[in-house]
């Protein structure tokens, strides 16, 4: 009978195992099948050469027919000067491509926004090494483009964005090269001559926007830069889809005097939308693991704002002081933009409080110190896989003697448990007279009942900001660790952690006395299968650590266990 009822158990798991790899694949398998098709103006197997590459046709942007993305000028006059001619260039020819080791752009020469960012040190899928996740786009999928321009009395973009020619349709960073620059001109009717000059950097993703102004005319010119990040409601291409595991924040952010992090909902910019001058500072539009945020000059105040068009993007932007030049006199102004990783040590250098884009919650001052020391140690190990265990294993050493003092309680409860079953049987009727015999037990033991909760409940914040450290980490993201797991930023394909974290759970409760609730004992019984269960979708990293925080926390459980129980029977002896 016992064998029988074995093998039907055992044939009951190998189904359940069978059916959620199926359901697995089938609900990956649909995700995908569900999402449109982007057209991608880059092409990330090829470096563009000398010939111009097949483009596919470009849709017409919307703001070459509506002026609802523009802001407005802090001051506006009556005597603004018309817009440029626009040009007959097609949309294919408006594009221009430019490369460098880390950022792969694509430039509308109507308004001389980026409407396509791709990051080729970072992969959209594991699976496809040519193929670099793309941040920014603007097709059939996703809106999400970076504008900026020049309004106000005389700016260029201030009825229709401004139309810009290049010299050339391909721009590469060379080898040995370590700054690339490229010019868009404007030229009106008048005497005014603009550029619109990009600069990147080897290795950085951060660029420089700045306009030139040559005001060869007999009037007085003036202008506001506006920079800001158009987004529409598609959800986060890398946030996880199954359902069961964190939701990152999707949204825009922005930094303040008195509040260093502020974050928008596009939600919240629909319903408030966000109005106010500051000095410095910075706005971004967050997901997880990446972001794009635009730095004006920190010596300006500028106005900043958050709102929803009527055709329903998110907007998140700046407007500058005016630049004012008189006649036969230049100037510039421009401002930063980086669109790249969460790497909080960059971010920063960058601009103060842009760091804290990658969102540890309330416990970021216990997070910050853990990813330090995660950091420090994978630079000695260079395997993150390792790094985790490592640092869980110095996080276990650093609260050593109070998990022993916990489980010295929980072995001691577990020393006592027939004494404290007599005591139920024997006053099963009298509920006070049991309280009474149970702490005149636990006196005459020396022995703590809360003992075993408070050292957990001190470790309880450093796990949860570790677990945040673990999901926020853009260095986990498509990182490898050993045989079937290359990619610890998400789940186990086979379930092997999951199954390991909910064997050792079951395993540690084994080593613990039993609830003298009968009810919550079988509670108890089941947790193992109900974090099991829910761990099979959490990321491997996240789940590598909870199984040698286990494991750790077992054999160390044992020791103490053993040892109580021997020193009691040679006293006894």
């Amino acid at each position: 009978m016992d064998l029988q009822r074995t093998l039907l158990i055992g044939a009951f798991a190998l189904l359940s195992f069978m059916l959620l790899t199926e359901w697995v694949t089938f609900k990956e398998a649909r995700t995908t099948a569900s999402q449109p098709t982007a057209t991608r103006l880059l092409n990330g197997a090829e470096a563009p050469g000398n010939s111009l590459p097949e483009l596919p046709s470009v849709e017409e942007p919307a703001v070459a027919s509506t002026n609802e993305d523009l802001p407005r000028a802090p001051q506006s006059a009556d005597d603004a000067q018309p817009a440029s001619v626009e040009t007959t260039a097609t949309a294919e020819q408006r594009i221009v491509f430019v490369r460098t080791d880390v950022v792969q752009m694509a430039i509308d020469l109507a308004g001389g926004d980026i409407i396509e960012l791709a990051l080729p040190e970072h992969l959209e899928d594991i699976d496809k090494p040519n193929q670099p996740f793309v941040l920014l786009e603007q097709n059939e999928r996703r809106t999400y483009v970076a504008q900026s321009g020049l309004i106000g009395p005389d700016g260029i973009d201030s009825q229709e964005r401004a139309q810009f020619t290049a010299a050339a349709r391909n721009y590469e960073l060379a080898p040995g090269q370590d700054t690339l620059v490229i010019d868009l001109l404007w030229e009106g009717q008048g005497a005014v001559s603009i550029s619109k000059r990009f600069t990147l950097r080897r290795g950085d993703y951060l660029l420089d926007v700045s306009y030139i102004v040559d005001n060869q005319s007999s009037e007085r010119w003036q202008g506001n830069l506006f920079g800001q990040i158009k987004r529409d409601n598609s959800k986060d291409p890398t946030a996880d889809t199954s359902g069961m595991g964190l939701k990152p924040f999707l949204g825009a952010a922005i930094t303040q005097p008195d509040e260093r992090f502020t974050k928008f909902s596009f939600k919240d910019m629909r319903e408030e939308p966000f109005r106010e001058q500051l000095p410095g500072g910075w706005i971004a539009m967050i997901q997880h693991y990446f972001l794009s945020a635009w730095i004006p000059n920190p010596d300006q105040s500028h106005n900043y704002s958050t709102r929803v068009t009527p055709g329903g993007f998110n907007i998140a932007g700046f407007t500058s002081p005016p630049l004012t030049l008189d006649p036969g006199q230049q100037g510039s102004v421009g401002a930063q933009f980086y669109a790249g990783p969460k790497d909080q040590y960059r971010l920063e250098e960058i601009s103060p409080f842009l760091e804290l884009s990658v969102d540890y919650g309330w416990l970021w001052w216990i997070a910050q110190p853990l990813f330090w020391l995660l950091t420090r140690i994978h630079d000695l190990l260079g395997n993150w896989g390792l790094s985790i265990i490592a640092l869980t294993v110095l996080i276990k050493a650093a609260f050593f003697k109070l998990s022993a003092t916990s489980y010295r309680s929980m072995a001691n409860m577990r020393r006592v448990a027939p004494k404290m079953q007599d005591i139920r049987e024997q006053h099963a009727d009298d509920k006070t007279k049991q309280s009474q015999a149970m702490m005149e037990l636990y006196r005459k033991e020396k022995i703590n009942p809360m003992g075993g909760c408070l050292p957990v409940l001190v470790q309880m914040p450093v796990f949860i900001a570790l677990y945040w450290v673990l999901m926020e980490s853009v260095e986990l993201r498509h990182a490898p660790f050993f045989l079937w797991i290359d990619d610890l930023s998400v789940m186990d394909p086979y379930f092997v952690l999951p199954l390991l974290m909910g064997a050792s759970m079951w395993f540690m409760q084994k080593l613990n006395p039993p609830p003298p609730d009968p009810m919550q004992a079988k509670i108890m019984q089941w947790l193992p299968v109900i974090f099991t269960f829910f761990f099979l979708w959490f990321p491997a990293g996240l789940v590598l650590y909870w199984v040698v925080n286990n494991l750790l926390s077992m054999a160390q459980q044992y020791v103490i266990t053993r040892q109580i129980e021997n020193s009691a029977a040679k006293a006894k002896a």
